[in-house]
């Protein structure tokens, strides 16, 4: 199986919030996971940063963050060069998929927990 390095921007530590099960369920099927929420945190034993950090090597950034929360991400998601942006819904955002799609980052509006159950992602 092909294992994707995965930053899921928008983590919480609520276990009612889709990021929450994103972060479980990608741990749970090998994926490598990196998160970034509003407080420093775990989940499924990822800690969960709120800071920008430089990570290397990322393969698809998963968003579960609204387009205004996302405006200040902009930079630091097109810095971490990822192969891909997953946007869940109620994260689609126009002007990050072209700033993506001129950065040749390959863009989808799906939902992760969707993929990884029919085994997509």
């Amino acid at each position: 199986m092909n294992h994707k390095k995965t930053l899921v921007l928008g983590a919480s530590d609520n276990p009612s919030r889709y990021s929450y099960l994103a972060v479980q369920r990608l741990r749970n099927q090998g994926h490598p996971v990196l998160a970034i929420g509003g407080k420093k945190t775990v989940v499924a034993g990822v800690a969960v940063e709120t800071e920008k950090k430089k990570w290397e090597g990322i393969h698809t950034v998963t968003l579960y963050l609204n387009p205004q929360r996302q405006q200040e991400y902009y930079d630091y998601i097109l810095s971490l060069a990822p192969k891909r942006i997953i946007f869940n819904p109620g994260t689609e955002n126009e002007e990050l998929a072209g700033l993506a799609a001129s950065n040749n980052i390959e863009t989808i509006e799906a939902c992760t927990l969707v993929l990884l159950s029919t085994n997509q992602y």
